[in-house]
C-alpha cells in the first residue's frame, strides 16, 4: 500500500515539473518560484535579462573617495520591476549613510554584478564554472528624480521585491537610485563574454524567453 501511495505522489510530482517546464513560465528551484526557464545560452539578450529578472541581490560597486579611489563592492538588493513586468534597469533604495551612495555623489562611475547561483539553477558546479552564467552591467548610478513616474515605477518595483523596505527608517533619508547601463559584460557559456549591446539588452521582450534546450 505504502508503494502504490509513493508511486501515485511520484507521477504526480513528476506531471507537475513537465507542466511548469512545458509552460515556460513557472519553476520551483530550491524551494524558489522562477517565473520562467534559464534561456538557452546562445541567446544572450534573454540570458541576460533573465539574470536580471530572477535575481533580488548583487554587489555594486562604485568608486571610493575613502579609500584613494579603490574599487568599494557593496552587496545590495535591487529589482528592475514588479514580478514579471521587469524592464532591465537596475532600481536600489539606498541612503548615504551607507558609502555606496555617497560615493556616488562624487563619481557617478559604478558597476552591478550578478550570478545566476543563487537563483538556483546552477545545480552542483562552482559559480565560477562558465556555464553558471555571470554579468556585470556597468554605468552610472543616479538618483532617481524625486516625485516622479519612474519614481513611483521604482518604488513599486523594489516593494513589491523587498516588502521589508516599507519599514526601513525614514529618518535614514532613504531614496531611490538607478544604474544608467552603458556596457555589459556577459558570461553564460565557454568561449568568453558574449556580444551584446545596451540596446539589444533594454528592448528585449520579457515574454521572448525561450527555454533552455
Amino acid at each position: 500500500m505504502a508503494g502504490g501511495i509513493f508511486n501515485r505522489l511520484f507521477y504526480y510530482l513528476f506531471f507537475v515539473y513537465l507542466a511548469s517546464s512545458f509552460a515556460g513560465l513557472q519553476v520551483f528551484v530550491r524551494g524558489r518560484l522562477l517565473l520562467s526557464s534559464k534561456p538557452h545560452p546562445d541567446d544572450a539578450a534573454a540570458t541576460a535579462r533573465w539574470l536580471v529578472s530572477q535575481n533580488s541581490w548583487g554587489i555594486l560597486s562604485t568608486i571610493s573617495s575613502d579609500f584613494g579611489g579603490a574599487p568599494f563592492g557593496n552587496v545590495v538588493s535591487f529589482s528592475d520591476g514588479p514580478p514579471g513586468k521587469g524592464r532591465g534597469t537596475p532600481y536600489f533604495y539606498l541612503t548615504t549613510l551607507d558609502p555606496t551612495a555617497r560615493y556616488a555623489i562624487s563619481d557617478e562611475r559604478a558597476s552591478f554584478t550578478l550570478s545566476e547561483y543563487p537563483i538556483g539553477t546552477c545545480g552542483k558546479i562552482d559559480p565560477e564554472n562558465p556555464t553558471c552564467a555571470k554579468i556585470t552591467l556597468i554605468g552610472k548610478l543616479r538618483q532617481v528624480e524625486p516625485n516622479s513616474k519612474e519614481a513611483e515605477f521604482a518604488k513599486t518595483s523594489l516593494f513589491s521585491k523587498h516588502a521589508e523596505m516599507k519599514k526601513w527608517p525614514k529618518d535614514h533619508d532613504f531614496r531611490f537610485y538607478k544604474l544608467v547601463i552603458e556596457n555589459i559584460f556577459l558570461i553564460d557559456w565557454f568561449g568568453g563574454p558574449k556580444p551584446l549591446t545596451v540596446d539589444q539588452y533594454l528592448h528585449f521582450k520579457l515574454n521572448e524567453f525561450t527555454s533552455m534546450k
